[in-house]
């Protein structure tokens, strides 16, 4: 797994499980995650999903600036059939330059 760094102690950090094909947050025993699919240089979010226990805390939002950032840092297309991070992109603008156009 490769990580994302954080100078925030309070911000966990997110890492990549390529092997489970998704960005994780571990906090508190449970594990909040971002899946996805790539293909070449391209890479579609598919899903986002918080444990109930975690709810609340503004994960979903950390999870969706980590993999955007990472998309980024890598110069990846981003596809987000995912409507969490479909909607975050539309909140967040500096994001949308990286979204694949069909």
């Amino acid at each position: 797994m490769s990580e994302a760094m954080t100078d925030d102690p309070e911000i966990p950090v997110v890492v990549d499980n390529p092997e489970e094909n998704q960005f994780e947050a571990h906090v508190d025993g449970h594990v909040a995650f971002v899946s996805y699919m790539k293909h070449g240089d391209t890479i579609i979010f598919t899903h986002t999903e918080v444990p109930k226990e975690l709810q609340g805390r503004g994960l979903a939002n950390v999870l969706a600036h980590a993999v955007l950032e990472r998309a980024r840092a890598e110069q990846w297309r981003v596809v987000a059939r995912c409507p969490f991070i479909s909607k975050y992109i539309e909140r967040h603008p500096e994001y949308r330059a990286l979204v694949r156009q069909t």
